[in-house]
């Protein structure tokens, strides 16, 4: 087992990488899906089966663990792993995030950022070097610099200060963070849909020097085309012999079409919080399980899925759980979500290892244009 934190880039298809990060809680194949366990667990999911669909890395989340249970306590307790049982790696987001997009009475000063509880109104103050504390004390393998994230679309010296102060931040988190072999800590690169401004958030992140380096300020509002825009240039600008992480993203074509471009690492709470409100992910696109037409549906919701809902169940049974509430198909939906999404990163993996990542992509957008039409 590793005892350091390394990156290795096995092979290159395009601008899509195949690659290892190495940690001592373990190996993360890159490029790799990261499911989101907000508050210490993937919702509606046992640890043992969010592995058990093939993910080698959880995110977790500093605003909502240092609000609840409060990352004191969960220190005390021995760590988030051993708190959430997951011994594999963990990656904490700073909470920037969601303090933009969830705190009450927020407050931004060169400090950081002041602001109450929207769970119970409670004062707090979040820093560069709080985030850094809390992540410290949650244990995460790999911490997330603190960042602004302003919302787009925005004017863009609006995002050009934001982003600026955000590289102010990234140089205190990486004094803040210390010497912690085994741990990494990322740089985050802003500035909006700007080539300029991500040019010299980049220079500055480089200066600074990080394990590996975030591409922070999308899947924000500004749609796909914005987005892969961005993409397009902006992995680019990040050290190559470093890990590149999208954070935030997405539907299954956004993370094609990040892979393609360069990116090696994803999260999203789209898989999860699609399976509990009754939409499945399937080669041939989306299934909504509430639609009466799989009322007396004997097919599995993918005939080519291996996944406990799809080896098991039929559509008719899937709907009528969802319809009645039951709690067992949020986890039946989210469990082949999460399947479905890591075997869509295994497919590009062995595209990338074999060269045939643009044969892998032209599959998978034919099947979704054929549409749901496997035969009774």
């Amino acid at each position: 087992m590793a005892q350091t934190f390394s990156f290795a880039l096995h092979a290159t298809d395009g601008a899509a990488r195949l690659g290892t990060i190495s940690t001592p809680r373990g190996e993360i194949r890159t490029p790799a899906f990261m499911p989101v366990g907000t508050a210490a667990t993937v919702k509606a999911m046992l640890p043992e089966s969010v592995a058990a669909t093939g993910a080698d890395i959880l995110l977790g989340n500093t605003y909502h663990l240092m609000l609840r249970p409060g990352a004191e306590r969960v220190a005390r307790l021995g760590g988030l792993h051993k708190f959430m049982n997951w011994s594999k790696p963990i990656l904490t987001d700073s909470g920037g995030f969601q303090v933009m997009s969830l705190a009450e009475l927020r407050k931004l000063t060169e400090e950081g950022v002041a602001f109450r509880s929207h769970v119970d109104g409670s004062k707090h103050m979040l820093t560069p070097e709080r985030s850094m504390e809390i992540q410290k004390l949650l244990g995460s393998d790999i911490v997330m610099a603190f960042d602004e994230c302003p919302a787009l679309p925005a004017d863009e010296s609006v995002v050009a200060e934001s982003m600026r102060l955000s590289m102010r931040w990234a140089a205190r988190s990486k004094a803040a963070f210390g010497d912690r072999p085994g741990h990494a800590l990322f740089g985050i690169q802003q500035g909006g849909v700007t080539p300029e401004l991500r040019e010299e958030s980049a220079k500055a992140l480089t200066e600074i020097g990080f394990d590996g380096y975030a591409i922070g300020g999308l899947a924000v509002g500004e749609g796909q085309e914005a987005m892969f825009g961005v993409l397009d240039y902006a992995p680019a600008m990040l050290p190559a012999d470093r890990p590149r992480y999208l954070m935030g993203v997405g539907k299954p074509d956004d993370i094609i079409g990040a892979v393609k471009r360069g990116v090696d690492m994803m999260d999203c709470v789209l898989p999860s919080r699609s399976g509990r409100t009754g939409q499945a992910w399937t080669r041939r696109g989306q299934v909504n399980i509430k639609n009466a037409r799989h009322a007396d549906d004997p097919r599995p919701l993918d005939a080519a899925c291996t996944c406990p809902a799809c080896s098991n169940y039929s559509r008719a049974y899937l709907h009528h759980v969802f319809r009645s509430g039951e709690i067992i198909a949020s986890m039946l939906l989210t469990w082949h979500n999460l399947h479905y999404y890591q075997e869509l990163m295994a497919g590009m993996r062995d595209a990338i290892a074999t060269g045939d990542f643009a044969g892998f992509e032209a599959r998978f957008h034919s099947l979704r244009a054929e549409g749901d039409i496997d035969p009774l």
